[in-house]
Formats: C-alpha cells, sequence, structure tokens
C-alpha cells in the first residue's frame, strides 16, 4: 500500500489516494520541535476495514522513528491502535 507525505511548516498529512483522490488521510500538527499530535483520521466508507487505518499509523510511526520525535495520538482511531500495539509504543 502506497501512502504519502505532505508536510507543511506546523501541520501535515499522510494519505492514502486510489485515481488521484485521497481516500483515507491522518493528520498531525507539531507540538515543538520534537512532537506530533495525531489529530484526525478518515477513511472513505467503502474502503474502512481494508488495513488503511494501520497503515497510516505505520507510516506515523516510521516517520517518528526516523525523525527522532514523539507521536501524542489524539484521535480516537489512533490512540486505539496505540492501546492494542505494543510494538510501536516506542515513539509515544
Amino acid at each position: 500500500m502506497n501512502i504519502q507525505h505532505k508536510r507543511f511548516t506546523n501541520k501535515g498529512f499522510f494519505f492514502y489516494q486510489v485515481d488521484g483522490e485521497i481516500k483515507g488521510e491522518m493528520t498531525y500538527s507539531a507540538a515543538g520541535e520534537t512532537k506530533i499530535i495525531i489529530d484526525h483520521t478518515n477513511i472513505d466508507e467503502d474502503l474502512r476495514g481494508k488495513g488503511i487505518g494501520m497503515a497510516l499509523v505505520e507510516a506515523v510511526v516510521a516517520f517518528a522513528r526516523e525523525s527522532r520525535i514523539k507521536v501524542i495520538p489524539l484521535c480516537p482511531y489512533a490512540k486505539s491502535v496505540f492501546e492494542k500495539r505494543e510494538d510501536i509504543r516506542d515513539v509515544l
């Protein structure tokens, strides 16, 4: 699954596209220079349950590890994934 990332000055999002249309996204805001806050996740209804949300979380985790930053998951979906998966909690 090809998850893409766009970053702006203090915000950004990870997204999944189908035929040039965003079908899933996870947005975040910077919290200083060492943290990001995941604030929203949205997956098109017809694609829910297909692993896109999990792929978005995994992309955020990979980005956080590479950038040596921490993640604050305020979004209910992201928070639930972090609660279920101990293997990604190193970025919290």
